[in-house]
Parts: C-alpha cells; sequence; structure tokens
C-alpha cells in the first residue's frame, strides 16, 4: 500500500529527541530482477544462393529492439570457423548497439517447415538455474552457435523448403531496480469555501431564513450563519432564539446595507471584506463592537 503524505508544519527540533523506550525505525526495500522479452522472426530465402560466400561471413537480419537495446541475427553459410571447414552452418544473435555488460537470455528455432512442428531449438531460457543469463561486454559481442547445424543435414530436412530457411530469435534482457514504499504527495489547493458561500448568499437557492430591514428583505442560510457567528447561533437555535426564525424583523431606523455587508462577512470568510474594511476598527466575528453591542444593536 502507498502512503500519502500531507503537508504538516514541522515539529520542533525538541519533539524529535528520542527517549529510551522509543523503538528503532524500520523500512524495507525489495529488489526485482526480471526480464524484459522479445523476439523476431528471420527468414532467409536463395540459400543454395549463399552457399560459397565464405567462412566468417553472414547475412544479417534486419535490426529489432528489445529492451532498450539493438539486436541482430547473423546466419553463417559457410560456419564461422575455419576449423569446421564449412560443414556446418552457424548463428548467432548479436548485439546491434552500444552497450556494456548488457544481461540476457537467448533462444534460436529453426523452424520445422513441413508442419510437423519438430523444430530445432537452442534456448538459454531453460538453464538459467546453471549458468545465469549470458553477458555481453560491448557492441558486437554475439551469443548462439558455431555448429548450429551440419549443412548436408540441413540441405535435406524439413527446415528447407523451397530453398528457404525460417528462424525464429527470442531475447529475453535483464533488467534490475529496487523499490522502496511507494509515496504519494498529493497538493492541498487553498480553500475557496468563502467564495462558494458567498455565491451561495448573492442566488439565494436554497436559503431558509431572510431579515426584513425597513422593508427590504435579505435571503441567508441558517447553518452558515450559525457556524460563523454565536450571535446568530442563539438567535436562530439558542434556548432564547426569536419566535419566528423564518423571518427576522428589524427595527425601522436599521441600515440594509450594514446588514448586506455582514451577512456577505460571515457568508464569505474573509478578513478583507467590505464589512471588515469599513468597520475593521468595531466589528468582530461574534457579532459584537469593541464597546459589547451587538451587531444586531447597530442594525
Amino acid at each position: 500500500m502507498g502512503k500519502i503524505l500531507r503537508e504538516t508544519s514541522r515539529p520542533s527540533s525538541n519533539s524529535w529527541s528520542t527517549s529510551p523506550s522509543s523503538a528503532p525505525a524500520t523500512t524495507s526495500s525489495t529488489s526485482i530482477t526480471d526480464t524484459v522479452r522479445g523476439s523476431h522472426r528471420f527468414k532467409i530465402t536463395g540459400y543454395s544462393l549463399s552457399k560459397g560466400i565464405g567462412i566468417g561471413k553472414y547475412i544479417a537480419s534486419d535490426i529489432f529492439s528489445v529492451g532498450g537495446y539493438d539486436w541482430a541475427i547473423y546466419f553463417y553459410p559457410d560456419g564461422k570457423s575455419v576449423e569446421d571447414n564449412a560443414t556446418h552452418v552457424s548463428l548467432f544473435i548479436a548485439l546491434a548497439s552500444e552497450g556494456t555488460d548488457v544481461r540476457a537470455l537467448f533462444e534460436l528455432t529453426l523452424l520445422d517447415q513441413s508442419g510437423k512442428e519438430r523444430h530445432k531449438v537452442h534456448s538459454h531460457f531453460e538453464r538459467t538455474l546453471e549458468s545465469g543469463p549470458y553477458t555481453l561486454k560491448y557492441r558486437g559481442s554475439m551469443w548462439g552457435y558455431k555448429r548450429f547445424f551440419k549443412r548436408t543435414a540441413l540441405e535435406t530436412s524439413d527446415y528447407l523448403k523451397d530453398d528457404c530457411l525460417s528462424v525464429h530469435c527470442s531475447v529475453g534482457v535483464v533488467k534490475s531496480h529496487t523499490e522502496g514504499p511507494k509515496i504519494y504527495s498529493i497538493a492541498i489547493l487553498p480553500s475557496n469555501i468563502g467564495q462558494q458561500f458567498g455565491k451561495l448568499l448573492e442566488s439565494g437557492k436554497g436559503s431558509d431564513v431572510s431579515f426584513e430591514v425597513n422593508g427590504e428583505i435579505f435571503a441567508a442560510h441558517k447553518l452558515v450563519l450559525a457556524a460563523r457567528s454565536p450571535v446568530f447561533r442563539a438567535q436562530l437555535f439558542g434556548p432564547m432564539k426569536d419566535q419566528n426564525t423564518r423571518c427576522i424583523n428589524y427595527l425601522k431606523e436599521s441600515c440594509p446595507s450594514v446588514l448586506t455587508e455582514l451577512l456577505e462577512y460571515v457568508a464569505r470568510f474573509t478578513e478583507h471584506s467590505d464589512f471588515m474594511y469599513k468597520h475593521r476598527n468595531e466589528a468582530i466575528l461574534d457579532g459584537s463592537d469593541i464597546n459589547g453591542r451587538r451587531v444586531k444593536q447597530r442594525l
């Protein structure tokens, strides 16, 4: 399971001091080694015309990529080694890109073209416990067989059909990496709840209380007012709440503009509202001014 970290204030340096009874921290990691596998099929037509090309000379497949490296299949019709005197064909897989100490597993298969599926397979994958992956030191390093198949036997076999050979090569590049606990960092955006409540106040949607001042009606929301002001909380939900909490009337001499600013301040959650700016020397959040008089009295 991954961990989710949230940005919090840093503890003081004293809080990091370890007590004798505290348990030592335990961490863990996992080393993962696996193979990235891929394959390529190489068709060789005109086999008889390639005979006599010369010992040590090869026919190359197109370059293909596996595990971040390029590879190519080399087929030697007259063999790779002079000592074999062209009695065997040779088959190799070669590293065709830059790389040092590339570790890989290989499989070379000469396909049976009779439909009997009696393929000739030389696989390194099945011998991993015996010798481990093969290491290619540099570009041009090869893995394969100098005496892959005796030529006289090949030319009378089901592997050669219509003067054509078909080779299938599999490569498994060994990759290793170490994994620790996954840590996800999620950015916590600043809250815009004030703007949202402000828009709710402006729209009047879902309002459940209204204030009447000098004949003007102002719609609001009880829970928002009660959450932000103990005065409104007592007036709307307290034991001494007004008898009519659907519509609250203020005195005729009250000022509608002050109520508008007060409701906007309470809803928008910001000290930079017009109400706080204009009355910053008087107003405080609980609905009272600095002399203890209720904002209700100002209205």
